[in-house]
Order: structure tokens, then sequence, then C-alpha cells
């Protein structure tokens, strides 16, 4: 009798099993939608990507095939199959093999290695392919090592609705998130990774908003802002009370970038006779302070009408050079931002753009500005910046020696900029070295 009771529990517990199972998934998939608006990120680990993932392994053989991705066996085991299997099916073709699928905040991503004889750039070809088959937003495909390359997916458009939480405090130094990346996650500003930054966009297409998060991010750290802005000081003047100087003409700018190489050049001294090869091998107590120099519309310091402008655009644009070669080991760096930026401009944009290691392109109104910002970095990137719409405004793409991603900055408003510039006014550092005059 006990063993008879023994033998029904376990014949009854896989049915146990099976109906808690049942009754798991059965809610899930009935509070879906709820779960779905109210909590993303739950939504798509626990229903969304396993079933994308299973999507994406029962489709794998038939979708590389249709993209042109498999290779045929050797046509001598097709006839030794139909001679030996007597009529069979010949072998079926190989295709490239695929990892783990692996997800992430707003997607997945796998590795995929490649079959003798293709290149990355077959699978960048079918990418459209394997969005429309597996049913996401969009597919990238990127080089990972040699015979491998990286799939990732985006279910749905993070940059539809970027939402990037509030920075609270002053956050790491020189590090600030100004919006979201397409793959879901922060976009992040890190100017002790890449210290100098050119940002070009047309009118309305997100560039002084993305150099308003910016501002706003650097605001409640311990840096040192200046601005040159040769527009009448019409974009920066927002935030003057938490600049340490600010230049609003040509004349202004030339004085204030040449004060700023004399102050490279004092910070050189201080290393050089501390045996160290930056200020971030100083003790924190003798670190001079970072200084983020924020130059907006170059072009407006490189235009010239007659002898006199050219000898102040040479001027500028040779300090500019000076700062962005030494800057970044003396805690001195570089954002420039312009509509238009282009080699008719003069060489001296050629040569800043080299030293600008980091590029931000929005929307450009001319096709030479995006090819001066990504041209020499990527043409994926610039083919992508070149796809931007008028109404994607704050969309842009951007590109490093890392690689390249579509991004949009997080909305800060005239007020808000304004408001931040208050509230930090007294972390604003004074440097009398940087004085100028008004003109």
């Amino acid at each position: 009798m006990i063993l008879a009771s023994a033998s029904s529990g376990r014949e009854t517990w896989p049915s146990w099993v099976l109906l808690v199972a049942t009754v798991l998934v059965s809610g899930l998939f009935i509070t879906g939608p709820v779960l779905r608006r109210r909590y993303p990120l739950a939504w798509w680990l626990l229903l969304g990507f396993p079933a994308t993932a299973l999507r994406v392994m029962y489709t794998w053989r038939a979708l590389m095939a249709g993209c042109g991705l498999a290779v045929s066996r050797r046509p001598a085991l097709t006839v030794v199959s139909g001679l030996v299997g007597n009529g069979a099916p010949p072998p079926q073709p190989r295709v490239p093999r695929r990892g783990l699928v692996r997800p992430t905040a707003g997607g997945f991503w796998l590795l995929v290695r490649l079959l003798p004889g293709q290149v990355p750039e077959d699978f960048v070809k079918a990418a459209p392919a394997m969005a429309e088959d597996w049913q996401v937003h969009a597919v990238r495909v990127t080089s990972w090592k040699p015979g491998t390359v990286r799939v990732a997916a985006s279910v749905c458009d993070p940059l539809a609705a970027p939402r990037v939480p509030k920075q609270r405090g002053p956050g790491h130094l020189l590090r600030v998130a100004v919006g979201v990346l397409e793959t879901g996650t922060a976009w992040v500003l890190d100017l002790r990774r890449i210290p100098h930054w050119l940002i070009v966009g047309a009118t309305r297409s997100g560039k002084s908003t993305l150099i308003n998060a910016l501002v706003a991010g650097l605001a409640p750290q311990p840096v040192a802002l200046v601005g040159v802005d040769c527009k009448g000081g019409m974009e920066l003047s927002l935030y003057e009370p938490r600049l340490s100087a600010l230049a609003t003409n040509r004349e202004q700018a030339v004085q204030l970038l040449t004060a700023l190489v004399d102050l490279t050049l004092d910070r050189m001294t201080v290393c050089r006779a501390a045996r160290v090869r930056n200020i971030w091998g100083l003790p924190d107590t003798e670190r001079p302070v970072p200084v983020v120099v924020i130059v907006d519309e170059i072009a407006e310091l490189f235009l010239v009408a007659n002898r006199n402008e050219k000898d102040e655009a040479q001027a500028a644009g040779t300090a500019l050079i000076r700062l962005a070669q030494l800057g970044a080991a003396l805690g001195v760096f570089l954002v420039v931002a312009g509509q238009r930026v282009g080699s008719d401009l003069g060489p001296g944009v050629t040569a800043l753009r080299a030293q600008l290691g980091g590029r931000v392109c929005h929307r450009v109104a001319d096709p030479g500005t995006a090819e001066m910002a990504l041209g020499d970095l990527n043409p994926d990137a610039l083919k992508a910046a070149q796809a931007i719409t008028p109404e994607q405004a704050g969309t842009a793409v951007l590109a490093s020696g890392d690689g390249w991603e579509r991004a949009r900055s997080h909305l800060i408003t005239e007020a808000e900029a304004e408001a931040v510039a208050a509230e930090y006014t007294h972390l604003t550092p004074v440097l009398s070295e940087l004085h100028v005059e008004a003109q």
C-alpha cells in the first residue's frame, strides 16, 4: 500500500509541474499588454525575447538560404547521396554558424561565424531582410573579429521618445549622459576617453539641444566652462552665469583662445616639474581645474572678408589646433559645433578636424558637411547620417575610432538651460588669465 502511494505521487508530480507552468505562462500572456505598457523591460525579458529568440532559431537556415548566405555542398557529395541513398534528397547547404541569442534592454544580439569566401558586407546587405523576417525594428551588422560578425537587433525604435534618467549629483568627472543610443542604452559623452568632439547640424536639427544637454550635465561638476560664440553670444549666453569666460566676436575669440594656449603651456611646465605626463598624475590638491571649451558656429571664426579678418581667422584656427594637440593631457577639452563645416573654410578647418576624434552629425544642409564630419572615419556612418530626415530632429550619428552609432539627444529647453546656469553659478571657477576685454 505504501509502495502504491509513492508510485502514485511520482506519477502526479509531472502533472503538477505542467499545471503550474501552464498557469504561469497563461498569466503572463493575459497580463502581457499591461506589463508591456508599465514595465517594458520586464515584458521583453519574460515574453518578448523568448518568442523572438525562438523565431530566430526556427527561421535561421531558410533566412540564410534566401539571402544568398548559404553555401551548397560539393557536387560529388550530391551525386553520392543520390546513388547510396536510392534517390534520397541531397545534403542541405551549409549555413553560417550562429551563436547564442543574447538579450539586451531593447533587443538582442548574436555572433555569426562566416563561411569561407564570405565577408561582413554580405551580412550588412542582408540586414533589412533579417529585420523583416524576425519582425523587429532594425538589424545592424558589425565586424566582431576576423571571420565573425555581430548581429544586433532593436525590437522598437528607442530614438522615437528617448528617456534618459536625470543625473543626480555631479556624477563621474567629465562624463555626461546626453541622450539615448539606438541600442536603448544611454548615450554618454566621456571627455576623459574621447577629449575633443566635432558636432555638426543644420538649423533645427538638434545641434543646440545636444550642446544644452552637454553643458547642463557638466554644470554640476568641478570644471570650468568656456564659450566661444561669434554670433554675438546668441546661443551660449544662456549659460553665461556658469561660464568662466565668453567670447562673442572673432576678436574676443582670438584673445580667449590665445590665453587658453598660454594656460595649457603653463600646465605643461607644472607637469614637467612634477615629472608626470598629464594633470591626472598630479596630487588632487595640485591638479588644475579641467577646462571645457565650447565653440559654437565654427564657420564664423574662419569666414573672412578682408586681409585683417584673414589674419584673425588664421590666429584663431592655429590656437584651436594647438589646443586640440596639447589639451587632452593638460585638462583642456574642445567641443566644436557648426551648421556647415567644409574645406572651403580654409586648410585650418581640415587640420582641426583631424584632431577631433569624436564626431556627431545631425541632419545637414549639404553633403560636404557630412563628408567632413564622418567621411574619414566610416562610410557606413556617412550613409546613415545622410538618411536622417527633417522629421527626426535630435537624431544624429556619432562616430569615433571605436565605431559608430545612431543616437538622439535628451531635450533641454532654454528655460531649463537658464535654470541650470543659475543653480550652479557658485561652482564657476575664476580663471583670471582668461579675461576677455569687451569690444
